[in-house]
């Protein structure tokens, strides 16, 4: 059974910035994809709303935050797309320094 996490993260509030950003997301590059799915993450999404991001992350049992984190650490090609993306990126006014992604609480379900 997959276990869903649902994050946010702002992008700079500028048009051009985030042109940019769902450029590269239109071709992410194959070292990134491999770094996700073999973290155990088997689906993931990523919504915008101006500058607001949404991503949903389904995983195996295999994966966790720490498991991801460390693996992103000991990847050069990682480091180069997060240092990269922290060009467009910004982080949510509660985000403690350094952080990206902060983990939403669900509040709802039907």
């Amino acid at each position: 059974m997959l276990k869903r996490h649902c994050l946010a993260l702002d992008l700079k509030p500028d048009e051009s910035l985030i042109a940019e950003y769902e450029k590269y997301h239109e071709q992410v590059w194959p070292e990134i994809l491999n770094s996700i799915t073999s973290s155990g993450i088997e689906r993931l999404e990523i919504y915008r709303i101006e500058n607001r991001l949404f991503m949903i992350l389904e995983a195996n049992e295999q994966f966790s935050f720490e498991k991801k984190s460390a693996m992103d650490n000991n990847n050069p090609k990682v480091q180069e797309w997060e240092t990269l993306m922290w060009n467009y990126q910004q982080a949510l006014p509660t985000a403690n320094p350094g952080q990206k992604w902060i983990e939403m609480r669900k509040i709802f379900q039907l």
